[in-house]
């Protein structure tokens, strides 16, 4: 029972504090922007190195059979290349 008086109330706060600030526009318009913004950091990212990981094709039946048995070849490929990046834009941060 106590509980239902704490997410009540909780919810009671969260709903005033979202209607305050959206009664004013230029607020309103902030909270939109910032929305956009973190659910653009969430968006796929189109700088992986790799296409098409885990997705081995028809064509090249070889390296399907590889991944199949177990090969960890392309996981190891996966990860230098990103070590790579990641120490490349360490470089040009600094």
């Amino acid at each position: 029972m106590r509980k239902r008086w704490i997410v009540t109330a909780a919810g009671a706060v969260a709903g005033g504090l979202a209607a305050y600030l959206l009664k004013d526009e230029d607020k309103r318009q902030q909270v939109k922007d910032k929305a956009r913004s973190i659910q653009g950091s969430f968006g796929k990212s189109e700088d992986m190195p790799i296409e098409e990981a885990g997705k081995p094709e028809l064509s090249d039946l070889e390296n399907s059979k590889m991944v199949e048995e177990g090969s960890q070849f392309g996981v190891q490929y996966y990860n230098e290349l990103t070590e790579k990046e990641r120490e490349i834009l360490e470089k040009s941060n600094s």
